[in-house]
């Protein structure tokens, strides 16, 4: 193979928009779980090397074997539709982790009583268990001190005030 070419077709590779093929994605992954109105996509992410990743998640969570079930119906669609030449991809579907920010209203809502970490725009940091989810806002019950010096504090931030929000995990 001529060296001269790999380089151009990883030239042509690199500067190639994603936003085309990641929402044909996305509307096959809707398709896929339509079917099943307690499971939505969170996300669809195409990294350079052509590594797919899918978030799918559910109201009530979503079990591996239907994830494994979707990537084999989707890897199938993708592949016979020869979306990537030669085939060269690779798909991942699963649901977000707990290190993956929510993103969408209803991840908010299941996550209701859990305990959580907001990062607003200005940086500031709230950690406490989040109470209550509205189309505008979330609150969160932070604890300080112990004992009798217990105090709740309870914070309202609007989404636009909002950089990140995750899960934290308490033992």
């Amino acid at each position: 193979m001529n060296e001269g070419n790999e380089v151009r077709s990883l030239l042509l590779f690199c500067t190639m928009n994603p936003e085309p093929q990641i929402e044909v994605i996305k509307n096959k992954v809707e398709a896929l779980i339509a079917s099943e109105p307690d499971l939505f996509l969170v996300e669809v992410k195409i990294k350079p090397t052509n590594n797919i990743r899918v978030f799918i998640d559910g109201d009530n969570g979503v079990s591996i074997d239907k994830l494994v079930s979707y990537n084999r119906r989707l890897y199938r669609q993708i592949e016979e539709e020869g979306m990537f030449p030669g085939g060269d991809f690779s798909l991942e579907i699963s649901s977000p982790g707990l290190d993956e920010p929510l993103k969408l209203h209803r991840q908010y809502i299941k996550n209701i009583g859990r305990p959580v970490e907001a990062i607003r725009k200005d940086g500031i940091k709230t950690e406490g268990k989040l109470l209550s989810v509205t189309e505008k806002e979330i609150t969160i019950e932070e604890q300080k001190g112990k004992g009798k010096k217990l105090e709740l504090i309870i914070h309202t931030i609007p989404f636009e005030n909002i950089k990140a929000i995750k899960i934290q995990i308490k033992f």
